[in-house]
């Protein structure tokens, strides 16, 4: 066996020295991770003493030395950097600084907006990102928005409850308030042999007597309408018809819908019918025509909100609509009536169970005839026998009356059924006749 060479292993053993002291320190240690807020610092403490310090992205974090042992990192802008700082006794360590926004005052922000809702809010890849628990989709989608107004990227990740949202009965009354009068007064005279003289006195607008037979003895007359007060007196041969009539209208109720719809979404009701109107095709050879319809009747459209303070807002607009022959017209053939239509719009918040009242929307005509006897009719005090009157008022006055309520949808539920047994019971095969 050969010897080993002394002077090789002493040269091998003092290049292996020089190498180590290149190399410098090497003490292997995982590095720190700290999490700061923009325009904040904090500071670390280095019994050993400071060497030097080293940033790798100052713009985002950077270092002070404080004292001989103290160092202060102060957090610039959002992002994350590494921070390097070796000891006087070549000892080296490292952090991994996160730099986050401001987090706080959006948090209490959301706890101050959505009392007892399970909000939060995180930082993420430059953004914030909106994190627990809403009762519904309207509320998730309001915290986005509010998060969303003060900074840009804002994403949801919030998980609605499960349980289905209220829903929103409308019932709606349209009630038409008929106040027609209608104002008659007229007097007829008849004479059968009074003072001699056999005939009637009328001014024609209401139906009288009619003679039928004259004679010697006297006259008979027909009476084909007695009106409402008729008088005869035999002594006198003398005899009277008279009309005095008064007409009042009543309330009638138009329509009673019953409409349920969503939080936020609009909900429609329509009770009517539809009109062909002729249109002139443009660019068409002469006398094209087209059709297209119009809608009319009762319509009621509304769309209500819940609010947070448990009331309901409702944007609602009816409209009642009829067909008017009189103001119609004719085009091309066809007889197109007009639309009388009464219709309002408006924004009302209630408490569930309330109601408002719509009224006001009057439609008015007079109509007045008058007949009268010349001459006899202008006489003082008696000339009122020898005119006839008749005066018609027509006013009708629409009023809906509108009253939200909330229902939340039940499980298994199902509504009674109004006949105590079906309708149309099955149809029984009579038996076959044999021959």
């Amino acid at each position: 066996m050969r010897a080993p060479n002394w002077f090789t292993l002493a040269i091998a053993f003092l290049a292996g020295a020089a190498v180590a002291r290149a190399a410098g320190p090497t003490v292997s240690s995982q590095a720190t991770e700290l999490t700061l807020t923009v325009g904040t610092g904090v500071v670390i403490d280095c019994p050993d003493g400071i060497a030097r310090i080293a940033a790798s992205s100052p713009e985002i974090a950077d270092a002070v030395t404080a004292s001989s042992k103290e160092v202060l990192f102060h957090a610039r802008a959002i992002g994350r950097a590494t921070m390097v700082i070796w000891s006087k006794t070549d000892q080296r360590r490292t952090y991994n600084v996160t730099v986050e926004p401001n987090l706080e005052p959006m948090r209490r922000l959301l706890r101050t907006t959505f009392p007892g809702e399970k909000l939060d809010v995180v930082a993420s890849q430059g953004s914030l990102a909106l994190i627990g628990e809403a009762s519904s989709q309207a509320i998730a989608d309001r915290a986005l928005a509010l998060v969303s107004a003060s900074v840009k990227g804002a994403v949801s990740n919030i998980k609605v409850a499960s349980s289905a949202e209220n829903q929103v009965v409308l019932r709606v009354r349209f009630a038409e308030l008929d106040r027609t009068a209608a104002a008659q007064f007229g007097v007829n005279l008849l004479s059968t042999g009074a003072l001699n003289t056999i005939g009637n006195i009328t001014t024609g607008q209401y139906a009288s007597a009619a003679l039928s037979q004259v004679g010697g003895a006297g006259a008979s007359f027909s009476l084909s309408d007695m009106l409402n007060v008729f008088m005869f007196r035999p002594d006198l041969n003398l005899g009277v018809l008279i009309a005095d009539l008064q007409q009042r209208g009543l309330v009638q109720m138009l329509a009673e819908p019953n409409l349920v719809a969503s939080n936020g979404k609009e909900a429609s009701f329509l009770a009517g019918g539809e009109i062909p109107v002729p249109v002139a095709q443009a660019g068409a050879g002469t006398g094209a025509i087209s059709v297209t319809y119009r809608e009319y009747g009762i319509r009621l459209s509304f769309t209500p909100w819940i609010t947070p303070q448990h009331t309901i807002r409702i944007h609602v607009k009816p409209e009642v609509s009829s067909l008017d022959q009189a103001d119609g017209v004719t085009a091309a053939g066809f007889n197109i009536p007009a639309l009388t239509t009464r219709r309002m719009e408006t924004d009302v918040e209630l408490g569930e169970g309330q109601s408002f009242v719509i009224a006001g929307l009057l439609d008015d005509r007079v109509t007045e005839n008058l007949s009268q006897v010349p001459g006899l009719s202008h006489i003082p005090v008696l000339g009122a026998l020898f005119k006839s009157r008749s005066e018609s008022k027509s006013k009708t006055e629409l009023i809906v009356i509108v009253t939200p309520s909330t229902a939340r949808p039940v499980n298994g539920a199902r509504p009674d059924l109004a006949w105590p047994k079906p309708f149309m019971g099955p149809q029984k095969e009579e038996p076959k006749s044999t021959p």
